[in-house]
C-alpha cells in the first residue's frame, strides 16, 4: 500500500515523539510512505517560520519516504491550485490513499476517492494501519510493533 503525505502531514511528523510522527514511522515500517517536492519544499518553508527546532525530524522523516516529483492535470473536484498539484501526485505515483489534515482545502474530499485515490485524515490512517485493511498492489511483511522495555503485550 502506498500513501502519499500531504505537507501538513509532514510538518505535524517533523515534531519528533509526537502521535503523528509515531504514527507516520509506523505507516513507513509497513508500507510505504510517498510525498512530492513541492509539498517538502512547503513543509520546509513553514517549518523555518514556525518551528525551525524540527528541521532535523523532518530531514530524517524524509530518508524513509519516496519522493516524487509534482505533477498537475486536470481533476474531477474542485481544489485550490497547490492542492490539486499534490493530489495529482499521488494519483501519477499509484497511491491508494491521500493523507491530509487540511480540513479547510481538502475536508470535503475525505472518505471519498479521487481517480483511484482515496482522500482520508490522520485518523483514518491509523485505522487502516491497525486493521490491516490496506489496499493496494503490494504487501509487506507484517513488522512486529517495538514496546518500550517493560511495556507488555495487550492481553487476548
Amino acid at each position: 500500500m502506498r500513501a502519499f503525505l500531504d505537507a501538513n502531514v509532514l510538518f505535524s511528523a517533523s515534531n519528533a515523539g509526537s502521535n503523528i510522527a509515531r504514527l507516520i514511522a509506523l505507516l513507513t515500517e509497513r508500507e510505504t510512505g510517498v510525498t512530492s517536492d513541492v509539498a517538502v519544499a512547503e513543509a520546509g518553508r513553514n517549518l523555518a517560520l514556525k518551528r525551525a527546532a524540527w528541521r532535523p525530524a523532518l530531514e530524517s522523516l524524509l530518508a524513509d519516504l519516496e519522493i516524487v516529483p509534482s505533477a498537475r492535470f486536470d481533476l474531477p473536484v474542485s481544489l485550490d491550485t497547490a492542492d490539486a498539484s499534490l493530489l495529482c501526485a499521488a494519483i501519477r505515483s499509484r497511491c491508494a490513499y491521500f493523507v491530509t489534515g487540511d480540513k479547510r482545502d481538502v475536508g470535503h474530499l475525505y472518505n471519498q476517492t479521487v481517480q483511484g485515490v482515496e482522500v482520508i485524515s490522520l485518523l483514518r490512517l491509523a485505522d487502516v494501519l491497525s486493521s490491516g485493511s490496506c489496499q493496494g498492489e503490494r504487501e509487506k511483511p507484517e513488522r512486529p510493533i517495538h514496546r518500550p522495555t517493560g511495556a507488555q503485550s495487550p492481553k487476548p
